[in-house]
Formats: structure tokens, C-alpha cells, sequence
């Protein structure tokens, strides 16, 4: 098989900028529109909202892997690390390590790439790790890298990576590429090539992936001047196979405007995730504006944890049983309390006996009637 590292050309990727350009031209127009947003969201809520979205990649870029963690472990040890309030859970090792990797991505998005920086990101992946040959720095190990699927003595092979042998001279190029070379290219061009060329040598024994789209992030980020804050691994996750898929169809050709076509749609999906994230909690504040005096303690305790939920809603709406155990409260005293939220506009009120539902009255998506 013919890599596509293994081309003369190698790593000159072409592309057909016509494609690409009205990618471009609405990635830079949304993120001008989200910039503006953020202006309507109080101090508390940008933070809520920062540590919602980086505990979410931390997540979904390591479920990407196969590699399940703890969301509440994630949340903790992300406000830490901002400095904010925070429990005392110990937060296991893996959960720290991306932490920490994340948290270094937000906050130094404005420096030029290092292998320093790169072999720090690996020694915060493989916190706790001790199946490796090589942490906090480039594979040296004699066999092949490739990625295979299937039985051990049939395995299928899906990519083999340049030797290790070559790595140091191969990430020598990229990083002088992404500081210096890349520097003439359109935001979303440049950060899908640097992914995809990062794959393409995949320079660590493991955390290759993770590490790949934290580049991508990062070369977004230095394209807007400020941190994207947008849910990349999220978006990809969703369509996982996609993206394997359109990784090995772009391993063996240094022809990319597939991939880039790919790697923009999920660049422009991910910031219609964070829009959606934005406009909940100018949402969210208006709604606590309106009625928050109004409720009592119990109803205050129901709505929060209803606003817990996020964008993705309360599955099914808020039930008088949900809110009795909520509350702690009575039947009778949850029916009362239901009927003055919706008599006040807090609530709108769906079915009958039983099957009566309540939903927050907010003008977002999350709020919209689901079946149970």
C-alpha cells in the first residue's frame, strides 16, 4: 500500500480552495456571531459554560478512543484547575491527565507549537500509565505503527505510520509547518491539514488521536485570536465511523478536499452546538429574571436542576413524581406548587392525571415538548 507519507511529494496536501471557500467564509462569520453572544452572558454563566464545554471534549475526545470517564471527575478537576469553586472528589488519573491537557490548550492557545508542549500533552494523557514504552515523548519502538482490526493472525490493516526511526525529522517538519509554513492558509484549511498530517505520522505510542484534535483546536483558536470554546470531539463523536472513515480514505493520497470538506461541516457543526449552548443561558438568565422571586424554595431547587440539564432538555418533561423526588415534598404540596409555575408562565403543561408533563418556558429548543 502506498501511505500517503510515502508519496515524493509528501507533505505537500492539495486541495481545491473553491470548495473550501464558503466553508471558510461562515466558520469566520459564526464565529463572529458567537464573540457577540458571549457579550449577553454574565461572569458565572461564561464559566459554566467554559467548564460545560471542556469537560464535554475531555469526554468525547477520549470516548472517541474507546476510553469511558467520569463526567462529574472531568467537571471537578477542570474548575479546579480555572481556580473555582469545586468538591473535594478525588479525581482519578485519567480524568486529571485530559484535564490538565485541556485546560493547557485553553490557556496557551497563543503560543507557537513545541515538542515540549507536545510531549507535556502526552505525559498529562498517560497520567497513571505504565504499559508504555515511551510517555512524554516520541515512539521509539521497532515494530510497525499501524492501526488493524480483526483476528490476531488475520489482522486487517488500515494504516501503517512512518517508522519511528523517522518520527523526530517528520515532526521537526510539522512543527516548523504549523508556526511558520500554514501561515498563508484559510482558518478551517489549516486546521484540518494539521490534524490529518498529525494522524498521518502519528508521532506517540498512544494519545495520537486525542492529541491530533487538540492541534486542530488550537490552530482554530490562534486563527480567531481567543480560544474557540467550540465542541469539536462532541460533534465528531456523534459520527464516529465517519471520521475513521475519511481518515483512512485520506491516508494514501496527498489529495485532501474530501477530508477538508468533512473536517469543515463538523468545525461548522460544532459551533452551532456552542451557539445553542450560548443562547440556552441567555435563555436561562432572562427566565431567572422574570420568575426567580416568585418561586419558593422548592420550586427554585425543581427548575435548577431541570436547568442541569443543559440544552439536551429533561428527558420526557418534569412529572409530579419527578418533583416530589426533586423536592422531597408531598403529592398534594408538588401539585400545588406545579400548577402556580404553570399558572405564572414559568411552566408550560402537556397531558393529563398522570401523563401531565411540565416544561421550562424559554425560547430554546431544550424546552420543546419530548415523548417519554
Amino acid at each position: 500500500m502506498l501511505w500517503n507519507w510515502k508519496h515524493k511529494n509528501w507533505p505537500e496536501f492539495t486541495f481545491s480552495k473553491e470548495k473550501l471557500a464558503g466553508f471558510e467564509k461562515d466558520f469566520l462569520q459564526q464565529a463572529g456571531m458567537l464573540y457577540g453572544s458571549l457579550k449577553h452572558v454574565s461572569d458565572e454563566d461564561h464559566d459554566t459554560l467554559k467548564v460545560n464545554l471542556i469537560s464535554n471534549e475531555a469526554y468525547k475526545t477520549s470516548e472517541i478512543e474507546g476510553e469511558i470517564l467520569n463526567r462529574d471527575s472531568l467537571q471537578s478537576s477542570i474548575r479546579r484547575h480555572f481556580g473555582l469553586e469545586s468538591d473535594a472528589r478525588r479525581v482519578p488519573p485519567a480524568e486529571q491527565g485530559i484535564s490538565e491537557m485541556m485546560v493547557d490548550l485553553y490557556k496557551s492557545y497563543n503560543t507557537p507549537l513545541t515538542h515540549d508542549q507536545l510531549f507535556d500533552w502526552h505525559k498529562m494523557l498517560t497520567n497513571g500509565r505504565r504499559d508504555l514504552l515511551d510517555i512524554g515523548a516520541y515512539r521509539t519502538h521497532d515494530d510497525p505503527m499501524q492501526i488493524v482490526s480483526g483476528a490476531i493472525d488475520n489482522p486487517t490493516i488500515h494504516y501503517e505510520a512512518p517508522s519511528s526511526s523517522e518520527v523526530p525529522s517528520e515532526m521537526d517538519a510539522f512543527v516548523k509547518w504549523f508556526n511558520e509554513d500554514s501561515k498563508n492558509l484559510e482558518a478551517l484549511t489549516r486546521a484540518g491539514i494539521a490534524h490529518l498530517y498529525f494522524e498521518s505520522i502519528h508521532p506517540f505510542e498512544d494519545g495520537n488521536g486525542r492529541i491530533g484534535r487538540a492541534i486542530s483546536e488550537k490552530m482554530l483558536s490562534q486563527s480567531l485570536n481567543r480560544p474557540t470554546l467550540i465542541a469539536l470531539s462532541y460533534t465528531i463523536e456523534s459520527r464516529r465511523k465517519d471520521y475513521y472513515a475519511h481518515l483512512q480514505a485520506s491516508s494514501v493520497t496527498l489529495e485532501i478536499t474530501d477530508w477538508l470538506v468533512y473536517f469543515c461541516e463538523m468545525v461548522l457543526e460544532a459551533q452551532n452546538y456552542t451557539q445553542s449552548m450560548i443562547d440556552f443561558l441567555i435563555e436561562k438568565a432572562k427566565f431567572y429574571r422574570q420568575f426567580e422571586e416568585r418561586f419558593n424554595e422548592r420550586q427554585k431547587k425543581a427548575v435548577e436542576r431541570i436547568f442541569r440539564e443543559g440544552i439536551n432538555g429533561f428527558k420526557g418533561g418534569l412529572s409530579a413524581d419527578n418533583y416530589i423526588t426533586i423536592t422531597g415534598t408531598t403529592a398534594s404540596t408538588a401539585t400545588r406548587d406545579l400548577k402556580k409555575m404553570a399558572d405564572m408562565g414559568a411552566f408550560t403543561r402537556t397531558g393529563e392525571r398522570k401523563a401531565t408533563r411540565y416544561y421550562l418556558n424559554i425560547n430554546h429548543p431544550s424546552a420543546k415538548t419530548k415523548s417519554s
